[in-house]
């Protein structure tokens, strides 16, 4: 199993295609289906991936009802699973367990889309049959998210790639300032601060050398409020 998550977490990382996040989950966890969306205001409502039909319903439902496993992950920013969805997942969701009563599903699974503070979206996952995952595959799961969350907010943000002069060094050192600047702000890695400007940026359709700049002169802070991300101009 640890070769298996190995090899799951490799190619999701190396993934070309948003079309194949679904199929790692299914692959090494023992359920029928998975999708992968974008949810929220940073980057819409939309399945990346479905291994299925019935999850791309199972999303498009949530998308339309506004509750169901996916919105819990994602404002709770933590697993959520529900192993009878005729019962637990009435009392929860009842919008959506009642459209949802027709597509032969009896668990759900889900697990958030996170960048360092950046909330974009879930990973959810059904079953036939009741199931409840073990703490272990639990982990695993969110670490896989973990690693989809990165691709999924990387791949939304390469065109502002075509914003940026590519020779020009101050850009990349600006960038690269205020990447410092917000690592420190956030207390999250280098690699998550930066995809914190560049997504900045993509949401107020600014060029990221501006956005770097304001953060670099102080103009621009962020800082955490209840494990959101909020700008402080």
């Amino acid at each position: 199993m640890h070769d298996s998550f190995a090899t799951a977490l490799d190619e999701l990382a190396r993934a070309e295609s948003p079309r194949h996040y679904g199929v790692a989950f299914v692959r090494l966890f023992p359920v029928n289906g998975a999708a992968v969306s974008t949810l929220g205001d940073l980057l819409g409502s939309e399945t990346l991936s479905a291994t299925d039909g019935r999850a791309a319903r199972l999303d498009e439902l949530q998308f339309d009802l506004g509750e169901g496993p996916c919105w819990d992950a994602l404002r709770s920013g933590r697993p959520v699973s529900e192993s009878a969805m005729a019962t637990g997942g009435r009392s929860r969701w009842p919008a959506f367990a009642d459209a949802a009563h027709g597509e032969d599903v009896t668990s759900m699974f889900a697990f958030p889309l996170i960048v360092g503070p950046l909330r974009i979206g879930a990973v959810d996952m059904y079953s036939h049959e009741p199931l409840t995952l073990s703490d272990t595959q639990t982990r695993r799961a969110s670490a896989l998210a973990e690693v989809v969350g990165r691709s999924v907010l990387r791949n939304a943000l390469k065109s502002l790639d075509d914003l940026e002069p590519a020779n020009n060094p101050h850009s990349r050192r600006v960038v690269h300032q205020a990447t410092g600047v917000v690592l420190a702000q956030l207390d999250i890695s280098a690699d998550d601060a930066q995809l914190v400007v560049q997504a900045h940026a993509f949401t107020t359709g600014r060029a990221v050398m501006d956005v770097a700049t304001e953060v670099v002169n102080g103009v621009l802070r962020f800082h955490r409020v209840d494990g959101r991300i909020e700008v402080m101009p």
